[in-house]
């Protein structure tokens, strides 16, 4: 597939829950790996080899590179996902929070991370910084009284180097931008769809799973979801 000079993939939050990761969960659109890859890329790899792993349409993006990554074993029998490395290790940092469509519907959870070299507690944090999404399943019937459903199969992760200019996500349209900045009004506050100039305080990922536990157990409705 040939691409006219200049391309780029600047998704938006939206775009990546709402279609990308969607298609994935369903099993359509094998073309998108052209762009966006199936990777484990925590364990496997370290975040300074996966550029050249990016899919062959993005082989040239010096900003962000975009991976459909699949559950764990250990996720499947009940555990929490390694985020461990050869070299180091990834932390999450920050509030979790949920993404947002354009008509203010709950679609999926964003949370943040941090490469680290080292091992913990004493990691030394480095400047690799990661997204990670995953999709919410929509209600087949939006009469029906039952509780959104969170997707573990795959997530979709968003890898980038943090820096002082302004970035892809950042230079997105203003119309755009400012329709991405609410999309993870979650947990505790906002954050913009760029992150990149975004340096929240450190979390335990205990926060992530705490949202995750209370969207399943407890049966948050759409309603409350829109009201975080």
């Amino acid at each position: 597939m040939a691409v006219a000079i200049g391309f780029r993939f600047f998704p938006t939050e939206e775009e990546l829950v709402s279609f990308y990761l969607r298609n994935q969960l369903q099993g359509t659109r094998q073309d998108m790996h052209l762009v966006i890859p199936v990777l484990n890329i925590f364990y496997d790899l370290e975040p300074w080899d996966l550029p050249k792993l990016a899919g062959e349409l993005c082989k040239g993006d010096v900003e962000q590179w975009f991976y459909f990554t699949p559950r764990q074993e250990r996720e499947a029998r009940g555990g929490r996902a390694s985020r461990t490395t050869a070299s180091g290790y990834w932390k999450a940092t920050g509030s979790p929070g949920f993404v947002y469509s354009s008509d203010d519907r709950v679609i999926g959870m964003k949370k943040t991370m941090v490469f680290y070299k080292g091992r913990a507690p004493n990691g030394r944090k480095t400047k690799w910084k990661m997204n990670e999404y995953r999709a919410i399943e929509a209600l087949s019937d939006p009469y029906v009284a039952a509780p959104p459903k969170l997707r573990h199969e795959f997530s979709l992760c968003r890898v980038y180097v943090a820096s002082s200019s302004s970035r892809a996500f950042d230079r997105r349209p203003l119309e755009a931008h400012n329709n991405a900045a609410t999309t993870s009004g979650g947990a505790s506050g906002t954050s913009l769809a760029g992150g990149d100039n975004y340096n929240p305080a450190e979390a335990s990922e205990d926060e992530f799973w705490e949202l995750v536990n209370n969207l399943e157990e407890h049966g948050i409705g759409w309603e409350q979801l829109n009201e975080i």
